[in-house]
């Protein structure tokens, strides 16, 4: 097999993690980043802005094929590469679906998944009424933009919401207004799929959330029965399917209190819940990302260990970026794998993340949580 050379725009935390996979397949992997100093930025080959056509057109000439760090680039950019023959994976057909939430809801509707009760609003009026059919409450979302609790509000009247229906055009018109759900957890399903359509999922894993933002990843998810790993895997394969997706997608659902499992949301791309795979699976979300969107085939999504849990490290304040500390964690937990992501410190902001792999949940947990504190507080 000659060199294959793969693109990635958006120079991120993704973008740098796919960068040894890309190595190790003698990948010739370049990043087209948004600023100097970014996250990816040993791949780094082109820095500029993702919106404008003409850039990213030259930065496509030097690849095989287009994939992504995030979900942003304007369909009209993708639409322009795809006509002039470029191999953008992710298409453009199915990032449509990850880049508004609305028309993700309609697509999935039409599909039969199940999904939390839903309504396109446009009026104060609309959400009044869909609140009252919700026994109250509801959850309101900006269709475009939002992500990690960003664009998502609890509302109880219209009057929570005023000044997104003031400004309802920014958001194309309408917005989102979805059920409350009464949850037991979340879960994510992780899966790929190759531009040949082969399609392979990794284990449901559990997710928790700290103010609206992933904390810990529990892989796989504790007291899951046979039927709902093949639910939730059946549901990830007919979304893949259905909108066209190739490379990886992540499908985040609730486990209602009910019974019922949800679909949240969706990315396609590498994400937060499966950085586990690092270490904790046979085949990595980031080398099965490269083999789905060059169509080589996909590689084994088998656990190493019985257990895998991941742990974000969030930012806590403007100097912290956790590195200070390896030493320490290292030294007093030496089952944990420790992951920095090369960014300016930030209050709430992913700097990095530590995983355990072990055939003990309680181990793997202790040893993840007790590293991510000792790099928290450095003592």
């Amino acid at each position: 097999m000659s060199s294959l050379r793969v693109g990635a725009i958006g120079g991120g935390q993704l973008a740098r993690m796919m960068t040894p996979p890309a190595i190790h397949l003698g990948l010739e992997f370049k990043v087209f980043a948004e600023s100097e100093g970014s996250s990816a930025a040993l791949a780094a080959t082109q820095v500029g802005d993702y919106n404008l056509v003409e850039v990213v057109a030259d930065f496509a000439k030097t690849v095989d094929v287009i994939t992504f760090d995030h979900e942003h680039v304007p369909l009209a950019v993708l639409e322009n590469l795809e006509a002039s023959g470029v191999s953008v994976q992710p298409p453009s057909k199915a990032l449509a679906f990850a880049q508004n939430k609305l028309h993700m809801r309609q697509r999935l509707s039409l599909l039969g998944l199940p999904m939390p009760a839903w309504s396109e609003i446009k009026t104060a009026e609309e959400l009044d009424a869909f609140i009252a059919q919700q026994n109250g409450v509801a959850i309101l979302k900006t269709p475009i933009g939002g992500y990690d609790g960003k664009g998502v509000r609890v509302v109880r009247a219209s009057a929570d919401a005023s000044d997104w229906l003031q400004n309802i055009e920014n958001f194309g018109g309408s917005l989102l207004a979805e059920e409350k759900v009464d949850f037991v957890r979340e879960l994510a399903q992780l899966s790929a799929r190759s531009t040949n359509a082969e399609f392979a999922a990794w284990p449901l894993v559990e997710t928790q959330q700290v103010d609206g933002v992933c904390s810990v990843v529990i892989a796989p998810a504790p007291r899951s029965t046979g039927a709902l790993l093949e639910r939730t895997s059946e549901i990830a394969k007919t979304i893949a399917d259905g909108l066209g997706v190739t490379g990886v997608l992540a499908v985040e659902m609730f486990e209602a209190r009910d019974g019922r499992i949800l679909i949240n949301e969706l990315a396609m791309r590498p994400h937060n819940s499966g950085h586990f795979t690092i270490e904790g699976s046979v085949t990595s979300q980031f080398e099965q990302h490269l083999r789905a969107v060059l169509g080589l085939p996909l590689g084994s999504t088998a656990m190493r260990e019985d257990y895998a849990v991941m742990v974000n490290l969030l930012g806590v304040d403007e100097n912290n970026t956790f590195v200070e500390h390896f030493d320490k964690a290292m030294a007093r937990h030496k089952a944990a794998k420790l992951h920095t992501y090369g960014k300016a410190a930030r209050r709430g902001r992913k700097m990095g993340h530590v995983t355990v792999v072990s055939d003990s949940l309680d181990f793997a947990l202790a040893e993840a949580k007790g590293a991510a504190a000792v790099l928290l507080q450095g003592i």
